[in-house]
């Protein structure tokens, strides 16, 4: 489908600037944009594309002051990101969706199958499981004894839903997650093996939690790992048993969070950052990347950085400290070099 410039302006409630009557009917990007797409601008460091760009129409922010006219269309908006998130959403919406249970998939008798569900070929629906309507398994996902999927639930390929485990209304689990793994418990033995503990518990995944690629998510030991609503986790995640993760916390690709961790509401946790077991993080913290946090955070909405993760200002004090490490290594050599000669010209004398 089409639509003009002033038709996307006004289900946006932007004002156009240019031929308000240009069509388009896909998106690109700005660098790489093309006749009949929409682009948008928000990261400045992308300001030098939106003279040149080829693209048809692009969303800019009400603020942003232009140097020279663009050739493309322009729809000023409140936030241009969050504009074109609506619309590529509308699109997304409006794209046919498939309906119905494949002959190739194996649905337990026993299962309750919500209406305008899609099951894929090659799924596995075991016993008593209760998926919602209008949800997505997409090939070989599995999803075992008892659990419960809710309303509007997608599941992309290989996804596995262990027994009990319970996911919420609106949630997307990308390929290749893994819900309700058993955690990492062991119990040591006097003779150096190991013996494990069984983990008895479950997942729970509130409303609206999407969870990126590969990305596992243990089973509690005993009652529930919960993620809650609106948590959003990247790629190659590591949740252990009982943790608990804040509403709308999102949390970036490659941290690993250790067993019985709580992190608190609207928490920022950038990539490969590692968090030991039993801690508390207060809400609106900020970790930037490959943080190591071994102790509890209690005072909210701080940022911390640096393994071990300390406030970020006395880590960027330190940095500077640490870049200067082996100049300052030579100044002391010489300091030590002088006090020796000036010990040993003491002791001449004084002899």
């Amino acid at each position: 489908m089409e639509f003009t410039a002033q038709q996307i302006a006004d289900f946006l409630g932007g004002t156009t600037e240019g031929n308000a009557l240009v069509k388009v009917s896909n998106f690109s990007k700005i660098e790489e944009g093309k006749p009949g797409t929409l682009s948008f601008l928000s990261n400045p460091k992308y300001s030098q594309y939106l003279y040149d760009t080829n693209a048809s129409i692009v969303l800019i922010n009400n603020d942003f002051q232009l140097e020279r006219t663009p050739k493309a269309t322009l729809i000023r908006v409140e936030d241009a990101y969050k504009s074109l998130a609506t619309l590529m959403t509308l699109v997304e919406q409006t794209k046919p969706k498939k309906t119905g249970i494949s002959p190739l998939a194996y649905v337990s008798d026993s299962a309750v199958i919500g209406e305008d569900a899609y099951i894929a070929p090659f799924v596995y629906i075991g016993d008593d499981v209760t998926i919602g309507k209008n949800s997505i398994l997409h090939a070989n996902s599995c999803i075992e004894d008892g659990a419960i999927l809710g309303e509007n639930v997608t599941l992309f390929a290989g996804v596995k839903v262990y027994n009990l485990c319970e996911i919420g209304n609106n949630c997307v689990l990308h390929a290749g997650v893994v819900i309700g793994s058993d955690g990492f418990g062991f119990a040591p033995l006097e003779d150096g093996s190991y013996k494990k503990i069984p983990q008895m518990g479950n997942v729970v995944l509130e409303d609206n939690v999407e969870v990126g690629a590969n990305t596992t998510i243990d089973r509690a030991t005993l009652g529930s790992t919960i993620v809650r609503k609106g948590v959003k986790l990247d790629n190659l995640i590591q949740i252990a048993h009982n943790v608990e993760i804040g509403e709308n916390t999102v949390i970036a690709s490659q941290t690993g969070i250790s067993g019985s961790t709580k992190v608190g509401k609207q928490c920022i946790i950038a990539g490969q950052v590692g968090m030991a077991g039993h801690i508390q993080i207060a809400d609106n913290t900020i970790f930037g990347a490959q943080a190591g946090v071994a102790s509890s955070v209690k005072k909210c909405g701080q940022v911390f950085q640096g393994s071990p993760a300390i406030p970020v200002s006395n880590f960027q004090r330190s940095s500077v400290v640490h870049k200067n490490l082996p100049e300052l290594q030579k100044t002391v050599f010489a300091l030590q070099k002088q006090i020796q000669e000036l010990e040993n010209r003491i002791n001449s004398i004084s002899k």
